[in-house]
């Protein structure tokens, strides 16, 4: 796994340290993705603007991923990063050559 696509250290240290929590939180996660009413490829999208807005950049790599699995274009991935720019401003755009690196990188 290359450096880009990796789970970041933060998440790893939680699942090796505190492997109750996270079982509990993937569960949590898991159950919450069940009752989206979403379909994937806009779920994806939504969470990489949430991640944007909140300077999460380190999950930005994994989802972009995802999304793009899911058939998101490389202009989706710009548009939900920067949707956020009414609403939190322009730290958004910080997000953006983390996820077009993460969605044109093969």
């Amino acid at each position: 796994m290359d450096e880009k696509n990796k789970i970041s250290n933060a998440f790893m240290t939680f699942v090796k340290e505190a492997p109750e929590y996270q079982e509990i939180w993937m569960e949590t996660v898991q159950k919450l993705d069940a009752v989206c009413k979403l379909d994937s490829k806009n779920e994806k999208l939504a969470y990489i603007s949430v991640l944007a807005s909140n300077r999460l950049e380190s999950g930005i790599p994994f989802h972009v991923k995802e999304a793009k699995s899911f058939g998101a274009t490389r202009e989706e991935i710009i548009s939900a990063v920067l949707i956020g720019l009414p609403a939190v401003g322009n730290i958004v755009i910080q997000a953006l050559p983390i996820a077009l690196e993460a969605y044109d990188h093969e």
